[in-house]
């Protein structure tokens, strides 16, 4: 995933050249994670610019960049230090185009590394799609795989609304999948359905879409079929792909790293009971981070791996009627 994000700046860098990178440490080093890794070499320092240690300064620089016609990439080097710069976000950037009645528009991506799995801790760690979900005028992405990571960063950039574009670490290097050199692009707002079943709709994303496909396989040794959705955009949701398959199986798990408490499993719920109650044959099920600060020592037991969540979906068809 990371060659594939890198090759995407790349591409968009030489096909437009308003486009322009800030952030912590992405030029010489090429960032921690080295998403963007020679593009400083190539582009040059007034292209892919180091920042000083201020989020907030990262963000109202790239908002004041995209109000002037330039397209700003910014990145938060890890998610949870992103909230210096919320306020610029949700009270700023998401909010030009309705302030000025379609007069001015903030063209950029705010690219951040997400989720645990690799030892961070609770500082590193931490999966903060549901603040900025909740903040009318974002869009927010999570893609789960190469292919995608490129294919939506490409259309990212190219979108005339913010983007917050949620990149999990945990699968940076080690979700693999061919990838075409050519410009490709994976239109926002719509899921994908990875894996057809009849039996029970699994919907999770990130690097979680791996942990579901696993309960999935296993849950087949059980006689049950999944059916699991990668949602890859997270709002706007893609509410008629989940709909039609809970139509089609009845049933609803949604898995989620972040906390449970109003994250986003909830208002996946929500929308379903709402739009698919008559369909449902059992009460839908959310498999999530717990309410805590993310631990050092029992990471794997507070991300939702695959041996949470197949218990949740064999209890769900259990329970139907």
């Amino acid at each position: 995933m990371v060659q594939a994000l890198n090759d995407a700046l790349r591409d968009e860098m030489k096909r437009d050249q308003r486009i322009v990178l800030l952030g912590e440490d992405i030029g010489t080093v090429g960032g921690v994670f080295r998403v963007t890794k020679g593009l400083h070499e190539e582009f040059g320092e007034n292209r892919v610019m180091d920042t000083p240690l201020s989020e907030g300064g990262i963000i109202g620089c790239a908002i004041g960049m995209a109000l002037n016609g330039l397209v700003p990439v910014a990145e938060i080097q890890f998610s949870d230090f992103i909230f210096p710069a919320y306020d610029q976000i949700v009270n700023e950037l998401a909010k030009f185009r309705y302030r000025s009645g379609g007069d001015f528009v903030t063209n950029m991506v705010v690219r951040t590394p997400v989720g645990g799995g690799i030892r961070g801790g609770h500082y590193h760690s931490q999966h903060p799609e549901a603040p900025f979900i909740h903040m009318a005028g974002l869009k927010v992405v999570c893609p789960s795989n190469p292919y995608d990571a490129k294919g939506m960063l490409k259309a990212a950039i190219r979108d005339p609304d913010p983007v917050v574009f949620l990149e999990p670490k945990r699968v940076y290097r080690a979700a693999k999948g061919d990838v075409p050199d050519g410009d490709y692009i994976v239109p926002l707002e719509k899921a994908s359905i990875v894996r057809a079943g009849k039996s029970v709709t699994v919907v999770a994303y990130g690097a979680m879409l791996y942990e579901a496909l696993d309960a999935a396989t296993r849950a087949e040794e059980h006689g049950v079929d999944c059916e699991v959705i990668d949602l890859r955009t997270l709002w706007p949701l893609d509410l008629e792909t989940i709909v039609a398959s809970v139509k089609h199986t009845g049933r609803l798990v949604v898995v989620h790293e972040a906390p449970r408490t109003c994250g986003l499993a909830a208002e996946i719920v929500t929308l379903i009971t709402e739009k698919a109650f008559y369909y449902l044959q059992a009460a839908p099920v959310r498999v999530t981070g717990f309410d805590t600060p993310f631990p050092y020592a029992l990471e794997m037991e507070y991300l939702p791996l695959s041996h949470r969540i197949l218990p949740a979906v064999l209890d769900t068809v259990r329970a139907s009627p």
